[in-house]
């Protein structure tokens, strides 16, 4: 497949939120309709970087994979196109969220992240739904439960609370920052 790029961006070997990151400076420098390409190593990329162009108007044109480099490819939004990027407004701390849980009080956490990271360590009890899942498996959870999204750093579960925000789910809370700080407890699969 041949793409003519105006930029590249290398987020090789960056954990999230570093790809979404970089892309966020790489894109301000280009002209509207300009292509961008970002090379990532983290699976998740795809995911997060296909979700950050929904969410600022710029256009998603695709992925491809040599070896274990993933390539995306982005088209600048005109100013007509381009829409302020939106948080989810209803956030909790990960400290508020282990309050919840060691209270025992029924809470439903939802863990956006790849399998891979879910299967090295979670919190107890959470649901493992990737991003790119989410939307085909709405119906697999309650509208009116309390609802705490959980990712690595609080990007990808601020998208995630959003979609389930705009799908009518009442309850629902990005807990931030995310795993990487999370000092409760945890499992793993094996």
């Amino acid at each position: 497949m041949e793409v003519t790029v105006n930029k590249v961006v290398d987020a090789k070997g960056l954990a999230c939120p570093m790809p979404i990151v970089k892309t966020k400076k790489g894109i301000e420098s280009l002209d509207p309709g300009m292509v961008m390409e970002i090379q990532a190593t983290d699976k998740g990329s795809t995911t997060d970087i296909k979700a950050w162009a929904e969410n600022t108007g710029h256009q998603y044109l695709g992925s491809t994979q040599e070896d274990d480099v993933f390539k995306h490819y982005l088209r600048k939004a005109s100013a007509d196109e381009e829409k302020t990027e939106t948080k989810h407004k209803d956030i909790m701390t990960l400290d508020d969220l282990l309050q919840k849980i060691e209270g025992n009080e029924k809470v439903t956490v939802i863990d956006v992240r790849e399998p891979a990271e879910y299967a090295f360590g979670h919190i107890p009890g959470a649901i493992n739904i990737p991003l790119d899942e989410l939307e085909k498996r709405f119906e697999e959870m309650d509208k009116n439960d309390d609802i705490h999204v959980v990712c690595r750093t609080g990007s990808r579960s601020d998208l995630a609370a959003q979609k389930m925000a705009a799908e009518g789910f009442e309850n629902v809370k990005n807990v931030v920052p995310g795993m990487k700080e999370w000092s409760g407890p945890t499992e793993q699969n094996n």
